[in-house]
Formats: C-alpha cells, sequence, structure tokens
C-alpha cells in the first residue's frame, strides 16, 4: 500500500470478490459503494451491483460511521466478507486501500485502522505557464485520489497566461490566455531564443465546475489561484487601465520575475473583487490563493498614484502597500466567508488577520507565521518542488528549472520544522508538493516530474512516521508503480 496504513493486522485466509458481485450498504455509503463498484468493475472485469442493507450480510458491505479521525476508516476483510466502515471520505479511501491490495480477484484477510496524519495533503499544478488540456487535469485529479490526497492547488493566472474565463471581463481569455511565442532553452541564458509558436488555452467556467464536481466526488476540494498583486502580465495585456502605466504589456514569452504589476488604486480592487467574486461561483473552496509572491515594487515607488495612495493611508514604504494590497483582498474574502492563502510574501509588511501562509522559500516564513497564530502550509523548495531535477546527474534529465530533489529527499521530509513547540505545531495543516510548468509542457511531463515523488510525499502526509521505512517503501513502490502504469497507460 501507498501511503503506508497505520495499523494491519494481517488475518488468516482470504476472500475472492468474483464470487461476491453485489456490494451492500447503508443508505448513506450508497454513492460510495457505487463509486467502488464501479472502480472493482474496471479493474476486474466483472459487473458489480449495489444494494441497500443496513447490516453486512457476506459481501463487502459499507457502513457510515464517525470514527475518531474524520477522514479514517477501517477495513477488514474475511473470508466471509468485507467490511469498510468511516465517514465518506474515509469510506473512500478505504475503497483506495481495497483497490491496491486486490490482487486478482482475490483479497488476503486483513484488518486496517487508518487515518491520516495531516488535513492537507496536496499537490499544486501551474497551467499558466503552459495550457493542460482538461481531460488531463481530470486524470490528474484521479492520481491525486489514488493517494489518498485532498488538495488540487490551480495556478490558473500569471504573466505568461490567464486560464480561467471571467464573463465580466472577456479580454482575460481572448487576450490574456494568448501568447506569441514561447521561450526556448533555459531563462537564464543569454541571448533569449523564441519558438514563434503561439501558445494558450483556457477553461470555461462549465468545465471548471464540472472539475470541481468531478475532484468533490473523489473528496479532493480545488483551491484556485489567482495572482496579485504581482505575476499580472497577462491580465494587463488584456486591461491596462488596471497597471501603473496604462500601457498595454504583450503576454510574457519568457520566464521570471516581471515588473508589471496591479496598481493600488480602487478600480482595480472593483476589478479583483468582481473576478474574484466569479471565482467563488466555481469554486466551493474554503480556501483562495492570491498569491502575493514575487511583487516588484519598481513601478509603485515610480507612480505618482501608488505613492499618494501610500500618503493617504499612512503607509510607510512599498512593502507596507503590498500588506495594504492583500488586506483589501483578505477582507473581500472573508466578507464572503472564505479564507485567503497566499506564498509567504505576504508576510512582508505584516501579516493580514485570519490569512494562511504558504511556506515556500524555506520554512523560515512558515515558522514565523506559526508562531504568530496563523496556519500554514509547508512548501519549501528544497522538499516539495517538483519541478526540479530528480537525480544529481542533470544532464541525463530533460531541462528543468534547476535544483535537485530526489525521491528520498522528498520521503525525509518531516513538515513540522523543530522550532515549533506542540501548540505551534498545530497550525501546520500539512504541505503538497510543487509543479511549475515552465519547462513541463505536456501531461507526458507532469507525469514524469510528479512521479513517483508523489508517491512519497503521499506518504508524509498521511502516514505516521513512526511507520515510514525508506527501504520498504521502495519494495512497495516497484509493484506501486506498474499497477499506476497498466492502468493508465496498458504497459
Amino acid at each position: 500500500m501507498i501511503p503506508i496504513a497505520n495499523s494491519v493486522a494481517i488475518l488468516q485466509g482470504s476472500f475472492d470478490c468474483s464470487s461476491h458481485l453485489t456490494i451492500t450498504c447503508s443508505q448513506e455509503a450508497f454513492w460510495e459503494a457505487k463509486k467502488l463498484a464501479v472502480a472493482l468493475e474496471q479493474k476486474l472485469g466483472l459487473p458489480f451491483a449495489v444494494k441497500i442493507a443496513e447490516v453486512l450480510t457476506g459481501g463487502i458491505h459499507l457502513e457510515v460511521q464517525q470514527l475518531e479521525h474524520p477522514e479514517g476508516y477501517e477495513l477488514e476483510i474475511r473470508a466471509s466478507g468485507v467490511s469498510l466502515i468511516g465517514s465518506l471520505a474515509g469510506l473512500f479511501y478505504a475503497g483506495q486501500t481495497l483497490l491496491q491490495r486486490l490482487n486478482g480477484s482475490r483479497l488476503e484477510a486483513v484488518k486496517i485502522v487508518d487515518s491520516p496524519r495531516f488535513t492537507w495533503r496536496g499537490s499544486h499544478l501551474d497551467v499558466s505557464r503552459h495550457f493542460m488540456p482538461f481531460a488531463f487535469l481530470k486524470k490528474f485529479v484521479d492520481l491525486l485520489a489514488k493517494h489518498k490526497m485532498n488538495i488540487l492547488h490551480l495556478h490558473l493566472t500569471d504573466d505568461q497566461g490567464w486560464r480561467l474565463e471571467i464573463k465580466k471581463y472577456p479580454r482575460l481569455t481572448e487576450i490574456g490566455a494568448w501568447r506569441k511565442k514561447t521561450l526556448v532553452g533555459h531563462g537564464l541564458s543569454e541571448p533569449k531564443q523564441f519558438n514563434n509558436t503561439p501558445h494558450g488555452g483556457f477553461y470555461t467556467r462549465t468545465e471548471m465546475l464540472e472539475l470541481v464536481a468531478y475532484a468533490a466526488e473523489r473528496h479532493i476540494a480545488i483551491v484556485p489561484e489567482i495572482e496579485m498583486p504581482g505575476h499580472a502580465t497577462a491580465a494587463l495585456a488584456a486591461y491596462p487601465e488596471f497597471g501603473n502605466t496604462g500601457i498595454a504589456p504583450e503576454v510574457c514569452p519568457y520566464w521570471g520575475v516581471i515588473e508589471t504589476v496591479f496598481s493600488p488604486e480602487e478600480k482595480t480592487f472593483t476589478f479583483l473583487e468582481d473576478v474574484l467574486g466569479e471565482v467563488l461561483e466555481i469554486f466551493p473552496s474554503q480556501y483562495i490563493h492570491i498569491g502575493g509572491d514575487e511583487c516588484p515594487k519598481k513601478e509603485w515607488q515610480e507612480s505618482a498614484v501608488a505613492q499618494a495612495i501610500m500618503q493617504e493611508n499612512h503607509l510607510e514604504d512599498e512593502e507596507a502597500l503590498q500588506s495594504y494590497f492583500v488586506g483589501r483582498i483578505n477582507t473581500f474574502l472573508q466578507s464572503k466567508g472564505r479564507k485567503m492563502i497566499g506564498w509567504d510574501e505576504i508576510l512582508e509588511g505584516g501579516l493580514t488577520k485570519g490569512a494562511t501562509v504558504m511556506s515556500w522559500r524555506g520554512e523560515a516564513g512558515g515558522i514565523i507565521a506559526a508562531k504568530a497564530g496563523h496556519d500554514v502550509v509547508m512548501t519549501p523548495g528544497t522538499h516539495v518542488y517538483f519541478d526540479h531535477y530528480q537525480t544529481k546527474q542533470p544532464e541525463l534529465e530533460p531541462l528543468a528549472i534547476g535544483g535537485c530533489t530526489t525521491l528520498e529527499k522528498v520521503y525525509g521530509y518531516e513538515p513540522i520544522p523543530a522550532e515549533l513547540n506542540a501548540l505551534e505545531a498545530k497550525h501546520v495543516l500539512g504541505s503538497q508538493s510543487q509543479l511549475w510548468s515552465e519547462y513541463i509542457p505536456t501531461p507526458e511531463d507532469v507525469e514524469r516530474m510528479a512521479f513517483p515523488r508523489l508517491c512519497a510525499l503521499s506518504e508524509v502526509l498521511w502516514s505516521d512516521p513512526t511507520t515510514r521505512d525508506y527501504k520498504n517503501f521502495l519494495e512497495r513502490l516497484e509493484p506501486h508503480l506498474k499497477a499506476l502504469d497498466v492502468q493508465y497507460h496498458g504497459k
């Protein structure tokens, strides 16, 4: 099993699914039972029926019970029958464990009591730098679900492309979703070379609503990210009036930190609140990501309007102006019953009340935030950036941004820093992988960079640290990856 379960007791005998083609369940568990039936049909090629029954009568039975952990489950397999109990999410995870343990049509007898260590177990996916087909997003959701992950963080906007339809501002996708060319080679190489091939695409509101529902069926929340105040070139290419110069830039064809940022004027906040209003209609996620990273201050320093806003609001410097900007957006999201999350630069100039920090520049930002009573998601580039090379021989791998994050390094990551005491540690919600797509242009590249490192991270985030053993993980990983290859690539 990946991730490994917390408590496994081996029993005598085995259960043959092919002899029991009816799954029974309590009324509450019906749809979880249907999902398991479909998965078993796909895997075994046998027709499974679902029937409401309040007690186990042999075969496979699902029942909703509130266990100590809201995502926990108990799975008991005996020759006489299989029992799955837990919350709806717990039943889903029990089903994933059952499917992993299936050997042909046979399940070895076992009792498993299991629950996750962290509540935030996710992966980020950048669809701005390179657009990913809608069908692949569903496949990626499936892969996360198989590993008991529960967050997909979609990076929908950046300098290189705006990927979400916003009905009130159609030029965001008419103009902002398309760039004329794309950088060839590494971003640090000079002189820059381009392929002169237009690149772009966007997701309609209907598509995203479908994806949200698809993910929810698998107990995955989609956290949308709308970047601000920096990484705004694509948005300002469409609507330059919300920038500092009034001049429309081109959607950026190369990577890096771009000086084009939103103006802190009232009309900009109206625009962003309109955009976020539509985002909230699509995504029911408790958290909305606003980016907040890598915001150059040059345009604000040179803007008479920005300087006047600083003076009017008694802001000491541009760092404080960024905090003011982020605070305005946080107030809006809170008024709508949502929580704002942003990269650790939102700490600069003072962290707004109720904000959650995603700590990427190491763990220092997360530690500061947790000690101040803010929730944090630990995402240090050193351990969970899956756009890095996977070996210490980058010349043998396709081009990547740099760095080296090996499978063993991911598996050895501990999301709770030693600097936090027990009370502060409770603010660490968990972690997620980062898949920035500057050098990951296709779905195949996403899979190559995500796996098997995502398998390792799933175990870090789900399993009790005392159950983890890297050598044992590698032994389990080989058949696990073969099973994924058979299911998704037919080999």
